[in-house]
This record gives C-alpha cells, sequence and structure tokens, in this order.
C-alpha cells in the first residue's frame, strides 16, 4: 500500500508519458499484486487518482462533471498496466471514449513482471471518415517516441477549427437526433425526418443523426454498449449538448445515459411537450400544457424501493421514508386536481359559447390535419385574418374562430384547431382534450393535407385514424390538397387516388379555393334540409 501510495507523489512529464523508471516500477508493482494499477494523469503529469483492478480489467468511478480543459477533452490521460500479455482492450478504448480522456497508455508486461511493449489509444477529431478513435500499433516499452502533449494540442486545435467552420451567430443548442426501433431503416429515416423539423421547432440545431434497428430494446440504455460509443463520440464531434431519442424512454434509461454521456438526455415526448409549452399564448392552453407535463413527469418520479415509503402499510412496509419523494408526489396530484377544475371552468365555458352559436343557427367548420399542412394560412386567406401561420410544426396551438359572410347571406364559423402527428404523447391527447372539444361541435370537417410532403399519404392516414380514434366520423369530411402550385405533373398523377373527393388547391392563392367554398356551401345546404 505504501508503495502504490507513493505512485502519487511522481510527476509523469515525459513527452511519452512516463520515463524508464517510471515504466519498471509500475509493472513490477502490477504483477507482484496479481492486479492492474492505473493512474489518471493531468496535463501537467500529476496523478489525479491512483486505481487498483483485478487481473484483466480496471474500474474507473464516476469523475466530475466539471471538464478540466478548455477544449472537449478531459484533460486527463489514463496510464494503465496489463499483466497478462494483452493489448489494449475494448474496455480501455470504451473508458476513452465515454470520459473523453486526452489518452490511454497501456504498458504491458511479460511473465516475469518486466515491461515488454507499450501501446496507445486517443480520440480522433471530426472530419477523420469512418473511424473515431486511434490505436497506434504496440512498440518496444522503452522505443516510444510518442510526444503526448503535442498530440494532445493538434486534437483539441481540430476540435477548435472545427467549431470556427460552424455559424458561430447561431447560439442555439447542438442536437444529435437518435432512433433505435425493429422499424425499417427507411421508416426510421423518415420518422427522424419529422423530429428535426420538430427539433428546429423547438430551438434545437441538429448537427447529426443515428439510426440503429434492433430485435430488442436494451432495458438499461435502449441501444448496446458499442453503438452507445459512436454515438458518444458522434456528440463529442458535433460538440452536442442535446441527445434527442425519436422513441420515449423510460425514466430508468434516461437517468442511465445522461450519466453516461454527460449531457441533456431527451425523448419524442418531451420535445413535443416542450414546444406546447413555447408556443401556447390563452390560459386554457397553458394549462393543457401543464397538465401534460405533470402527468408525464408523474410516473417518473419514482424511488428505488417500495419499502422506503412511510405510506406503505402492512409487515415488512414501514421502512423510514423517502419524505422528499412523497412530497414532490402529493404536490403533483394536487397541482393535477387543481388543474384538472380548471380546465373543467374553461371547457364550460366553451360549452355556453357553442351553445349560443348552436342557438344563433350558424354553422361551424373547422379545419384539421397534419401539423404543419396550411391549417393557419387556409384561415387567413378565407377570412382576412393574421392568425400566426409559419413554417413550422405546431405553430398554433389554440383554436382559433373566425365568422365568414358570404354574398348569398350565408353565414359560417370556422374554426383553425391544433396539428395532428403521428406518435402524439398519449398526455397529450388527455390534456388537450378542451381543445379537441371544437370538433365535436363541428358540422362539417376541412382535412388540410400538404401535398408537397414526401409523406403526405402516411399523414392523411394518421389524420384519419386519430377522427377514428375521437369517434367523430359521423361529421361530414372534405379533402383539401393544399399546396398543388408546389409538385410536378407527375406527382399530380400519383394524387390521382384521392379524386374525386378531394379538391387541390393553394392555401395562399384566394383564386383555388373557389371549389372548397362551394363544396362547403353545397354540403351545409344538405345539412340545413336534413335539419329542417
Amino acid at each position: 500500500m505504501k508503495r502504490i501510495n507513493r505512485l502519487a507523489e511522481r510527476s509523469y512529464s515525459d513527452p511519452c508519458g512516463y520515463s524508464n523508471e517510471q515504466a519498471r516500477e509500475l509493472s513490477i508493482l502490477s504483477n507482484e499484486i496479481g492486479r492492474q494499477i492505473g493512474l489518471l494523469v493531468n496535463r501537467q503529469g500529476r496523478p489525479e487518482m491512483i486505481l487498483v483492478g483485478d487481473p484483466t480489467s480496471i474500474y474507473i468511478p464516476e469523475l466530475p462533471r466539471a471538464r478540466q480543459s478548455e477544449g472537449r477533452l478531459r484533460g486527463l490521460r489514463l496510464l494503465h498496466t496489463h499483466i497478462s500479455g494483452e493489448n489494449l482492450s475494448e474496455e480501455d478504448l470504451m473508458d476513452m471514449v465515454f470520459l473523453r480522456l486526452d489518452n490511454v497508455t497501456v504498458i504491458v508486461s511479460d511473465s516475469h513482471g518486466d515491461p515488454e511493449f507499450v501501446q496507445y489509444g486517443y480520440l480522433l477529431p471530426p472530419g477523420s471518415g469512418e473511424k473515431t478513435y486511434e490505436q497506434l500499433p504496440p512498440v518496444r516499452w522503452d522505443t516510444s517516441d510518442m510526444d503526448l502533449p503535442a498530440q494532445v494540442k493538434a486534437l483539441e486545435e481540430e476540435f477548435s477549427r472545427a467549431d470556427k467552420t460552424r455559424d458561430m451567430a447561431d447560439k442555439r443548442e447542438r442536437a444529435i437526433v437518435v432512433s433505435v426501433s425493429q422499424d425499417s431503416k427507411t421508416i426510421q429515416d423518415r420518422s427522424l425526418d419529422e423530429l428535426v423539423d420538430l427539433a428546429d421547432t423547438a430551438g434545437l440545431k441538429v448537427e447529426g443523426r443515428m439510426i440503429q434497428r434492433i430485435r430488442q430494446i436494451n432495458p438499461k440504455f435502449i441501444m448496446g454498449k458499442g453503438k452507445l460509443a459512436e454515438l458518444e463520440i458522434l456528440a463529442l464531434q458535433a460538440d452536442a449538448e442535446v441527445v434527442l431519442f425519436d422513441q420515449e424512454i423510460s425514466a430508468a434509461q434516461m437517468r442511465n445515459l445522461a450519466t453516461i454521456t454527460e449531457r441533456k438526455v431527451l425523448d419524442r415526448t418531451q420535445l413535443i411537450l416542450d414546444i406546447f409549452a413555447q408556443h401556447a399564448t390563452t390560459k386554457a392552453g397553458r394549462l393543457q400544457v401543464e397538465m401534460a407535463q405533470l402527468k408525464y413527469m408523474m410516473p417518473r418520479l419514482v424511488g428505488k424501493n417500495d419499502a422506503m415509503s412511510r405510506l406503505m402499510g402492512g409487515i415488512g412496509g414501514r421502512g423510514p421514508g423517502e419524505t422528499k419523494l412523497e412530497i414532490d408526489r402529493r404536490r403533483v396530484k394536487e397541482k393535477l386536481t387543481k388543474l384538472g377544475n380548471e380546465l373543467k371552468k374553461v371547457s364550460r365555458q366553451r360549452g355556453f359559447t357553442r351553445d349560443r352559436r348552436a342557438r344563433a343557427g350558424v354553422p361551424v367548420v373547422s379545419l384539421v390535419g397534419y401539423t404543419n399542412a396550411g391549417k393557419s394560412t387556409l384561415l387567413n386567406t378565407l377570412t382576412n385574418s393574421v392568425v400566426l401561420a409559419e413554417d413550422k410544426l405546431f405553430a398554433t396551438l389554440d383554436p382559433t374562430s373566425r365568422r365568414i359572410r358570404f354574398p348569398n347571406d350565408q353565414e359560417l364559423i370556422l374554426t383553425d384547431t391544433v396539428g395532428f402527428i403521428r406518435q402524439l404523447p398519449k398526455e397529450l391527447k388527455e390534456a388537450f382534450r378542451a381543445t379537441l372539444e371544437e370538433l365535436e361541435a363541428a358540422d362539417i370537417m376541412v382535412h388540410v393535407a400538404d401535398v408537397s410532403h414526401p409523406e403526405v399519404e402516411e399523414q392523411i392516414e394518421a389524420v384519419e385514424k386519430i377522427i377514428e380514434e375521437m369517434e367523430m366520423n359521423e361529421v361530414p369530411i372534405i379533402l383539401v390538397l393544399n399546396k398543388w402550385d408546389r409538385i410536378s405533373e407527375d406527382q399530380r398523377e400519383m394524387m390521382q387516388n384521392y379524386f374525386p373527393q378531394g379538391i387541390p388547391a393553394s392555401a395562399r392563392d384566394r383564386k383555388s379555393l373557389r371549389p372548397l367554398v362551394e363544396l362547403i356551401l353545397e354540403k351545409l345546404g344538405k345539412l340545413s334540409k336534413r335539419v329542417r
């Protein structure tokens, strides 16, 4: 123990990382105790941590999150021994990746305990091709000509140069988008395209993407350790602060991923909730978003063991108590109850408004469709309004209603609703019930579809499925093939399946909307005769 502790008093400042005497000392000492010995050495050559492992491996405990160097690397290198004659192991390289070490050096001893050869490994900067790290061939331990300080300096300069090539005026957080699923890579790739659009709406800048098709989800990290190492290197090279998963991940997976990557980890549901929180403007919208966020967070307030709960009765169930967890749970439940009551008031107020419309005999036409299909633009064009309409997903959250009077003295109320999306979180479906209640009062629904989108058919199916789940199939639906002017003749031929029900139109061109208006008035006329 004294000899091991004295290792901390040495200075490992030689260019190759060690002196010949230090290599002998480490190798002989490691062979005597029959265990690997490792040193985490800073850039001044002083050991910050001494590690003693077992004969075949070494365990590095969790390091402080604060990086000690100015660049992307941590400012620490690993110098350790192998006593079984093996080269740099996969575990050594993974430690280097996940801990962002400057490099890893292994001194391998022979059967007598004397040093035999040395091997180095280090990370590679962006633009290095498919390789993410370099594993140099072994060399004699006393003939190494490696200059570690120069090599680390060159790496940091490469990382800095990659930063300067980016748009420095863009202050958005950088993100990596990831899909881990049993679906085909084509389906995953299309879903990631939508996730990139969602990330852009949320204010993130996507710097890279990764797809993995698997047979079975890894319960601990959602993906295997090898692929996780690739993800870490991709995030390191992109200097990404956020890792964004296309699938919903469990609380345990999120916690494990955040610990091992030292980055913010989000899933698709959290991202959509964040977008809704940014865009909600009315009281009802804010209440609904907050309720959805609390419902998402509730199951993630989980203690380590039910035996810790003071609320658990029965024999063996009276633990010392995890009071902070119980207080958080109780507060969330109380807040959910309060929000639920306030949303009921909002729902009643909207119900009164709908009743007044019904008594006045003014029909209601609701615009529905996939998010960013052009519903708000269509409302603005038909009613000369200035409702927010942006080329972003979920630009409109709160329902907007406008009254229209036609030359034949026909009046109607046109309502814009929140856009639909595939894999809409169940928390949002429940929380936005008050918003979607506007559809229940609709006499006609106008389904707006973006025909210029490469997945227009899947989007139309997704909207029809949600309408079916809401049990609103009986309401007459008019399909509008929006952005018709943006597609080629070949694409128009492919959309023939939706004729004659689908109406080609451009939401910005008032003249192209005349067939739509005529069909709405025709259907309203039939409805009024049926009512009489």
